[in-house]
């Protein structure tokens, strides 16, 4: 099978982008594992695809696989690369689309220059929609790594996230810190962990360790995880920039039940095809 696709990076965080509308598609978990592959395929932190909708109040429906082949539940800086994908392949001329993503949905609204802001909804605190186990919902929990005990803001992006303070971002181990949160039995389908160093009330560094893929340059749900546990914590303003390695991003939140707004950039990188067996 031969295979059209788009190689889109935001921030460092690379994807393969798929147009499953004009192209039949029916990826198996081996082919995705090929395609993120970085010696053997393309190479991507996930592979994206935009197919037609299933319900009549979306444009279309996306779709997220991450790089072992299994479908993930979210990504923020993905959702606003598939929306320039969409406007720049001509799939739509809309500048506001409404995406079905798993078993909810996800708003875009498109410029004139090319730039995206992805509304990621509202974060979610149950324990079990994260999923998280625990006695009661607070807003920090004790995690017990070893002979140390960690604090961590934990909640969903559409996807678990574990949020913790530290004082030196660039110089934590995040991937140990990361794996030895992730394989905690409170986190009955692991979770992407990120480290939070606070420079102001509207400026973050911050480092994620994704699951399945270990740390990456960007994580677009991770960076809004963090700027809401920050507001929570009454540390942080509304609207916040976190710098992560691959760049920077705008995180803006209301509180209470308002959607998390993520924008920041989005690249094409090039075009191709591939030939899938």
């Amino acid at each position: 099978m031969k295979l059209s696709f788009r190689k889109m990076q935001a921030a460092g965080n690379d994807f393969v982008v798929i147009d499953a509308v004009r192209q039949a598609i029916d990826l198996t978990p081996e082919q995705i594992r090929y395609l993120a592959d970085r010696r053997l395929g393309i190479g991507c932190d996930q592979v994206l695809l935009v197919e037609p909708p299933r319900t009549p109040d979306a444009d279309f429906r996306y779709v997220i696989y991450n790089a072992d082949g299994g479908e993930a539940g979210q990504c923020g800086n993905g959702a606003r690369c598939l929306g320039r994908f969409i406007s720049e392949k001509r799939l739509s001329k809309q500048h506001e689309l409404v995406l079905e993503v798993g078993d909810g949905t996800m708003r875009l609204q498109l410029d004139q220059k090319g730039g995206v802001q992805a509304n990621l909804g509202a974060p979610s605190f149950a324990l079990e929609s994260i999923p998280f186990k625990a006695l009661e919902q607070a807003v920090e929990y004790p995690l017990s790594l070893n002979e140390r005990v960690l604090k961590a803001g934990v909640l969903s992006m559409g996807n678990p996230h574990a949020v913790l303070l530290v004082n030196d971002c660039a110089n934590t181990p995040v991937a140990t810190l990361g794996a030895l949160v992730q394989g905690l039995e409170v986190f009955p389908d692991s979770a992407n962990v990120g480290f939070m160093q606070v420079r102001s009330r509207n400026q973050v560094d911050l480092r994620v360790c994704e699951r399945v893929v270990g740390e990456t340059p960007a994580c677009g749900s991770g960076a809004c995880a963090a700027v809401v546990h920050g507001i929570r914590l009454g540390l942080l303003d509304r609207e916040v920039t976190v710098s992560l390695p691959g760049g920077k991003l705008r995180v803006s939140w209301e509180e209470d039940d308002a959607p998390v707004w993520l924008s920041g950039p989005a690249t094409t990188v090039y075009d191709g095809t591939i030939v899938l067996r």
